[in-house]
């Protein structure tokens, strides 16, 4: 099932929008009641938070499907982080880029420092972005004062519809309630001295993450997983053709682990990694002010942004 949620012309206590449910029906919309969705089997959706949506709504445009409770966004494509190495020596150290070019033409392998560090082949890696700065796709951008390398990244994210402590990966799969684009706004040239801090991404990544406005649940996506069709445009223009194929590790498998010793709650969004060629970094298509920037995974939707 595809849902979306859309403001009400009526208002909560507080004076905010409310929101009403709506599901895909072929190409069109149709509302969809709580009702409905507790008979689908959603109970865990409705129960979800909303509040993170509700100024995103003013406008009368879709917002958020959930305010995720917590946001942890994976390394989960070889592909992607090779080729992102490969672009972010090409911008910001030119010289260095030409020693890998040349390693590279003679050996017909990447350099080997574009390659995942050794414990990316072990378990999976991950790092905790901020879930209060996720924005439904359609809100404008604005970039950071301190970037001049501002970067997006198409992204596969699930959402927990159950608590999970010490999960097997079967056990885990069976708690993820349905899929959603995620879209991870990066500041390239803040991001590297920050890694190099030992601690991970901090300003250079939460300042921003975006989702689509659309989720599908999990019984559709499951069975198809890894081929999901995806691409990115830029000013209406395909810059890049990507798809899911290739993942490291399966969702299942990062649940699992993630819930190993630690507990897991509902609502919960959990996020593939850039899919390999899916950032501005791997293809050279920057974005710059006035750029229109959409990213679509098929069957879930897509995430649209202006950058102001």
């Amino acid at each position: 099932m595809k849902l979306r949620r859309l403001p009400t012309t009526l208002s909560s206590t507080d004076g905010s929008p409310q929101l009403a449910w709506q599901r895909a029906q072929g190409k069109e919309w149709v509302d969809c009641s709580e009702d409905e969705l507790r008979q689908a089997g959603l109970d865990w959706l409705i129960q979800l938070p909303t509040w993170q949506s509700q100024g995103a709504l003013q406008a009368g445009q879709p917002g958020l499907p959930f305010q995720p409770l917590s946001f942890r966004d994976c390394m989960l494509f070889e592909q992607h982080w090779v080729q992102s190495s490969r672009g972010y020596a090409r911008r910001f150290l030119p010289g260095s880029y030409q020693v890998t070019r040349l390693f590279e033409r003679l050996t017909h392998q990447p350099f080997p420092a574009f390659r995942p560090h050794r414990l990316w082949h072990r378990q999976p890696i991950y790092y905790f972005g901020n879930h209060l700065t996720m924005v439904p796709g359609g809100t404008p951008v604005t970039p950071p004062d301190y970037t001049r390398a501002l970067d997006y990244e198409l992204e596969l994210g699930w959402v927990l519809s159950k608590p999970l402590l010490n999960a097997t990966p079967a056990e885990a799969e069976a708690a993820i309630g349905a899929f959603v684009v995620v879209n991870d706004f990066s500041a390239r040239d803040v991001q590297r001295e920050e890694m190099q801090s030992g601690l991970g991404p901090q300003k250079s990544k939460h300042f921003l993450s975006s989702m689509s406005t659309t989720l599908v649940t999990a019984d559709e996506i499951l069975p198809q997983l890894n081929a999901l069709q995806a691409h990115v445009e830029i000013n209406g223009e395909v810059v890049s053709r990507t798809s899911t194929k290739g993942m490291r590790y399966s969702p299942g498998e990062v649940l699992a682990h993630l819930s190993r010793g630690e507990q897991l709650h509902a609502g919960e969004l959990i996020a593939s990694g850039t899919l390999p060629g899916g950032c501005g970094m791997e293809t050279g298509h920057w974005l710059k002010k006035g750029d229109t920037l959409r990213l679509v995974i098929e069957p879930i939707g897509d995430i649209v942004h202006t950058i102001a």
